[in-house]
């Protein structure tokens, strides 16, 4: 990175991005969440907080199995609905009911259905982390996971390595998230077969395309991109198992997000075109970050205008997790810095934002 580049950062004149972020915190001898900052814990959240920080300690030492098991998947999927909402405070509010519960109903009957269930409920747990950027409790969840996914079908130990790979990919650590997708797709090539070969096959690679466009690595990119296109050709439409989204919907927003990354912003404008003209039924969770990539394109081809525009959409869209979003607040710093003349629109943004202007 140049002095140029990080003196243009500082004042505000260039976003920061997950990559650059990384490159400094290695060289500081920092954590990419201590760069970055951590997202605070409301008073209201804190006591939810506590609780899913207990129900994680005991995941060995079960306690009375619940009163009615069978309510168990429609409590799991309504908990995948307020993720896919981006309604963070919801997620938090209700994920420790879910995990004691679904823990004690899995020791209860050792069943690979409900450990299963139990490793999907942590892949949430690691999410809503990752959000917040609290990477001790991230990576506390995908360890969880992957116990649980032993104990369940082949299909929890691929979606356990995702989310693991997500936890490097957070922690700004991406070369090992590459790692652990390629030994994780050779693990799934040998065990999933059928429907679960391709979700796990595309999941695995677009975990990939995003760790390698961190890195901007071409050719590693466009290798898992490739891959996931071939395995979203096994589905007409998206589809939304084990709580994560994949199909072509899916796979286009991240090759949009790794052409932002690798700073092909035309590329990453055009892709985004084609896919919007004809609409996309992806939730929240996926159509705000596609807003945030969006608008870094914008900002770096000099269009401020276009820039707030996408960054209202993603707020409009997304705004839980537009908050503590660092490409959302990076974006909304630039612009202000930026934007020398009053602008409602930027005055009201900032104002949600919490970035002074």
């Amino acid at each position: 990175m140049s002095v140029s580049l990080l003196s243009k950062i500082e004042i505000g004149d260039r976003a920061l991005t997950q990559g650059m972020a990384a490159a400094l915190a290695q060289a500081m001898g920092l954590t990419l969440d201590e760069l970055l900052g951590t997202a605070p814990v409301t008073r209201g959240n804190a006591d939810s907080l506590t609780a899913l920080n207990h129900a994680i300690r005991r995941f060995d030492i079960p306690d009375s199995p619940p009163a009615h098991p069978e309510d168990l998947p429609q409590k799991l999927a309504e908990l995948n609905e307020h993720r896919h909402r981006t309604q963070l405070g919801a997620v938090l509010q209700k994920l420790p009911d879910v995990l004691a519960d679904g823990t004690n109903h899995a020791h209860a009957t050792q069943s690979p259905d409900a450990w299963e269930r139990v490793a999907d409920t942590y892949s949430v747990v690691y999410w809503l982390a990752a959000r917040h950027r609290w990477m001790h409790l991230a990576e506390l969840a995908v360890i969880k996971q992957r116990l649980a996914a032993e104990r369940a079908r082949p299909i929890a130990a691929t979606v356990a390595a995702r989310d693991e790979a997500g936890a490097f990919l957070n922690s700004g650590d991406f070369a090992g998230g590459l790692a652990v997708v390629d030994r994780a797709v050779v693990e799934a090539e040998a065990t999933l077969r059928g429907r679960d070969r391709a979700y796990g096959l595309g999941i695995l690679h677009l975990r990939g395309l995003t760790l390698a466009g961190r890195i901007k690595d071409q050719r590693t990119a466009q290798r898992h991109i490739d891959a996931a296109w071939r395995a979203a050709d096994e589905f007409p439409e998206d589809i939304a198992d084990h709580g994560i989204h994949f199909g072509p919907e899916n796979t286009a927003v991240h090759v949009i997000s790794t052409a932002s990354d690798m700073e092909e912003y035309r590329d990453a404008l055009r892709t985004a075109d084609d896919l919007l003209r004809t609409g996309t039924s992806l939730p929240a969770t996926r159509i705000g970050p596609l807003h945030m990539s969006l608008s870094r394109s914008h900002l770096a081809l000099g269009d401020r205008e276009a820039a707030l525009a996408s960054l209202e959409e993603a707020w409009d869209v997304a705004p839980e997790m537009a908050r503590v979003h660092p490409t959302s607040q990076e974006l909304v710093r630039v612009l202000t810095s930026l934007h020398r003349r009053s602008n409602p629109r930027l005055t009201r943004l900032a104002r949600r934002a919490g970035v002074a202007f």
